[in-house]
Parts: C-alpha cells; sequence; structure tokens
C-alpha cells in the first residue's frame, strides 16, 4: 500500500516542468531527471541580452513601479509580482551583477550586505522561518540575468526544493 502511494507521488513529481532529482526506490538512491524548462525560463534564454536594461534596472530607476519594502544606497527589496507563498520578496543590487557566478571577488562586501538584508528582512515578516533561493544560470531556472535573492516564507517550505 505504502509503495503504490509513494509510485504515485513519483509520477506526480514527474509533471513538473524543470530539472529536478528525484529518489528512485529500485536503484535506493537519486537518479537525476531532465525534464523541459518551464516557459519562463525558455523565454528568458530566447531573449536574454546582457546590453539592455532588465527588469530589475527598471525598478531600480523607478521606470517600472514595484512594491518596494527596503531600499539603501547598494540594494532595493520588494515584493514579488507572483509569490510563490505568503511572504516573497527579492533582494537585488543596485549594481548588476548578471548571475552569482559573475560575482569578482571584490564583490565580498556586496554580497554580504544582500544577505544581511535579506535576514533582516526574512526575521520581520516570517519570524517563524524562510528560506533563501539563489536561481544561477539555465539551469538554476533563472529568468531575469540580475542577481536577486528569493525569500521564501509564511507557511512550511518542502524538501526536496526543487
Amino acid at each position: 500500500m505504502f509503495n503504490k502511494v509513494f509510485q504515485r507521488a513519483l509520477k506526480f513529481r514527474l509533471k513538473k516542468t524543470y530539472p529536478t532529482n528525484i529518489y528512485d526506490l529500485s536503484r535506493g538512491s537519486a537518479v537525476a531527471v531532465k525534464r523541459p524548462y518551464s516557459d519562463e525560463v525558455r523565454r528568458a534564454h530566447e531573449t536574454t541580452t546582457t546590453i539592455g536594461p532588465t527588469i530589475f534596472d527598471k525598478i531600480i530607476s523607478k521606470e517600472i513601479r514595484a512594491d518596494i519594502i527596503y531600499e539603501d544606497d547598494l540594494c532595493l527589496a520588494f515584493n514579488d509580482i507572483a509569490p510563490q507563498a505568503p511572504v516573497h520578496f527579492l533582494v537585488i543590487p543596485k549594481r548588476r551583477i548578471a548571475r552569482l557566478q559573475d560575482a569578482e571577488n571584490n564583490d565580498n562586501e556586496l554580497l554580504g550586505h544582500l544577505m544581511l538584508v535579506a535576514r533582516s528582512l526574512g526575521a520581520q515578516r516570517a519570524p517563524s522561518g524562510w528560506r533563501l533561493v539563489v536561481n544561477n544560470g539555465k539551469d538554476g531556472a533563472q529568468s531575469v540575468y540580475h542577481l536577486h535573492l528569493h525569500v521564501l516564507g509564511g507557511r512550511q517550505m518542502g524538501w526536496p526544493p526543487g
């Protein structure tokens, strides 16, 4: 009975549209399963250029409105327009770094500042706990090529996250 329910749960997981790992009961180990990218990630990679401004650049310049919850000289935090949890906001640097892997050694102060802002706002907005997510590159499901930290909370998070 339990095995049948678990197998059904695995079939449900296979319908997701992003790469992840699943647990294969027959082998007793994690197995990588490649899945199609989400429409959002696919569109981002079809249209991504590093030349023009991103949506986040336009939010920073106030060209596009956002529900800003924090701002200082180095970064900006605002509520996500498509929240995946009761609390879901982004923390972005004002200076564009396309991906986390593009950060340089001299960016350590800025990266630390982003983490501290995420910690402070996360503690205020989701005091019982929160998750910090950084998507990096196509396989990491990054859809906007301007470094951003997702802070999600307000509900129990599942594991594994993928």
